[in-house]
């Protein structure tokens, strides 16, 4: 299908993705239409087909591009040293990635649920590779003797919710500032399995 004269899909094609995101975090995705996506972007709605076949591509790939996102830049910030220097390495990544991409984080946490079936598999594997990423750390930590963790999936999961939390409150220019806060989480992901607050 040829694009409509005038037009850049390299372009419109990322504002059309940038206003999908916008509004699925701000409506929910059931609520949101094609024809509202394209009214955002500045385009009529026939012509947002150029550019997407259907709303549940859309938010499959915002959710791929996130999670794709989010396992390389660990890749890079991962110092692959001991398990300690990991989750505190661990805790500071999360917490300084998720902040900066509220409205992906959103999408990617509630709407699992909008996903098809065939859709869900993909992303879900994407989420669980993730997933096992402080599950190792723990894991590592333990058969090393200086972490104490009763239930190695269950603390691993307690502590993506703990980070993830943070953009539920957290604004710029407020009490705390990143660094602070990436601290503060930090000592606590720590202490939640027995390591010792790093002395400053």
């Amino acid at each position: 299908m040829a694009r409509p004269s005038g037009s850049d899909a390299g372009v419109t094609g990322p504002r059309v993705r940038a206003a999908a995101e916008r509004l699925f975090a701000r409506h929910g995705y059931a609520a949101v239409s094609m024809r509202m996506i394209a009214a955002e972007v500045g385009i009529g709605a026939g012509a947002l087909y150029h550019y997407t076949p259907d709303k549940q591509t859309l938010l499959a790939g915002l959710m791929r591009e996130h999670l794709d996102d989010l396992l390389a830049a660990w890749g890079k910030a991962d110092p692959g040293t001991d398990p300690v220097a990991r989750l505190d390495a661990f805790a500071r990544f999360h917490i300084r990635f998720h902040i900066d991409r509220p409205d992906a984080v959103f999408i990617a946490y509630m709407e699992l649920r909008s996903l098809e079936p065939e859709t869900f598999a993909g992303i879900e594997a994407l989420r669980r590779r993730y997933e096992t990423v402080p599950e190792g750390i723990l894991r590592d930590g333990v058969a090393a003797g200086v972490m104490a963790v009763a239930d190695v999936k269950l603390a691993s999961m307690a502590l993506i919710a703990m980070l993830t939390g943070v953009n539920t409150w957290y604004r710029d220019g407020g009490r705390l500032d990143r660094d602070a806060v990436e601290g503060i989480y930090a000592d606590m992901a720590r202490g939640m399995v027995g390591v010792e607050r790093v002395s400053t």
